[in-house]
């Protein structure tokens, strides 16, 4: 069977090592891999986010006349005050935890984000944002390019994936990142037990400390498998963890509380990703109890509860949260009561540094061919703020790098002030 880099690099160690007929222990710990320092989580919302759901413009009659079935009322908003040009805006009513947050001035929202010729696809979308760089949704990802840069050797956890395929903003040539999806699973998995299944375990931990520098593809792979085996009990720690208040039962909110685990046992991981699906939004997306008001109650109820256990924990300083999804959708809603692909969307960030607020102006929803703030003839947002501007502040201002280097330009210039 031919494996290529691509494939490799994308689909992990598991992939590569179970298409190879591995012994089944062997097969199990591919599977498997899938402190004081500063913590990034990336909060990735798949599918296409609709931001004019998220942060309603409830007070631009166009907002209204273009959506009649699938608006947010002017009334069940939740009001955040009005940004740089006078505009009131308001978070979806299920995202009261995200509201208290913007209260307690911890939450940053930025609009209108994205990129000249917004890809409408969720694939190349998805990797452009992971690339950080619009002419080529291939190669390596920003935070792999980040995690490059660290002092080595870097340790096997330094990075955590709570999805069972790398995002393309993890990928890299050097640092292998483990899919924990559950830390409870997370094991070295033997059909023996006891002195038998350790003595297996010791043997594949010498059989992984074989690096041939004549065989790089062996050498990475060689090099995940043995950081998944240095790394089981410490990840074991993870899986007892509940937490100081009551997360919801969702993966998603779930996956945030093995993050917020992983901190107070304090593992060393810099960077998190944690992924939630379902914001492709074509139909029936409702108002008050419809599918969107699902995904913004696992959203901000989630968000909430882990804003909440790191406040209690005294670890709220040292942690930010950057959340964005590869488009918004469009303006108008379709004849299925839904949207569909868009362009400029928003960005969330929120953490204990930060300077929260309003950060960009909303765009006026006429779809007059003189609008400037609108595309596509009127039917999409025009992008305001680069996103590899906040990348660039998230960078330089939080994880203490050049972002320079890592994002092939300076978009310092551009970025707003959130931290």
């Amino acid at each position: 069977m031919h494996i290529s880099r691509r494939s490799f690099l994308r689909d992990g160690v598991a992939a590569f090592t179970v298409s190879m007929a591995a012994p089944a222990f062997l097969s199990e710990v591919a599977r498997a891999q899938g402190a004081a320092a500063r913590n990034l989580v990336v909060v990735y919302l798949g599918g296409g986010n609709d931001a004019l759901s998220t942060v309603v413009p409830y007070t631009d009659p166009f907002y209204y006349s273009r959506r009649p079935s699938i608006a947010v009322p002017a009334g069940q908003v939740l009001q955040i005050g009005s940004d740089a040009s006078n505009k009131p805006l308001g978070l979806h009513p299920r995202l009261t935890g995200l509201r208290q947050i913007f209260d307690e001035g911890r939450l940053a929202v930025i609009q209108r984000t994205g990129y000249q010729n917004s890809s409408r696809s969720h694939f190349e979308g998805t990797d452009i944002w992971g690339t950080a760089n619009p002419a080529s949704s291939q190669g390596i990802g920003w935070l792999g390019r980040y995690l490059e840069t660290l002092p080595s050797p870097t340790d096997p956890l330094v990075a955590w994936n709570t999805t069972r395929e790398t995002p393309r903003a993890l990928l890299s040539r050097e640092i292998g990142v483990p899919a924990i999806p559950d830390p409870r699973g997370y094991s070295f998995a033997s059909p023996n037990s006891g002195s038998a299944a350790l003595d297996e375990r010791a043997a594949q931990t010498r059989l992984s400390a074989y690096r041939p520098s004549d065989h790089p593809m062996l050498s990475l792979v060689n090099g995940s498998a043995l950081g998944a085996l240095e790394t089981l009990d410490r990840v074991a720690t993870v899986a007892s963890y509940t937490g100081t208040v009551t997360y919801p039962n969702n993966g998603f909110a779930q996956a945030l509380r093995s993050v917020a685990g992983s901190m107070v046992r304090g593992l060393g991981t810099r960077v998190f990703w944690v992924q939630t699906g379902g914001y492709d939004t074509h139909s029936a997306q409702g108002v008050a109890n419809g599918a969107y008001a699902t995904l913004m109650s696992t959203l901000g109820d989630g968000l909430f509860a882990f804003y909440s256990d790191l406040r209690n924990q005294g670890l709220l300083s040292s942690t930010l949260v950057v959340q964005f999804s590869e488009f918004g959708r469009r303006i108008s809603e379709n004849g299925s009561q839904g949207t569909d692909h868009g362009a400029a969307a928003s960005m969330m960030v929120l953490g204990g540094g930060v300077r929260g607020g309003l950060y960009g102006t909303a765009a006026s929803l006429d779809p007059a061919a003189s609008n400037p703030t609108l595309e596509n003839n009127g039917g999409d947002v025009r992008y305001e703020t680069d996103f590899r501007s906040v990348y660039a502040r998230v960078l330089d201002n939080w994880l203490g790098a050049s972002s320079v280097p890592i994002l092939g330009a300076d978009f310092r210039a551009g970025a707003p002030n959130f931290i």
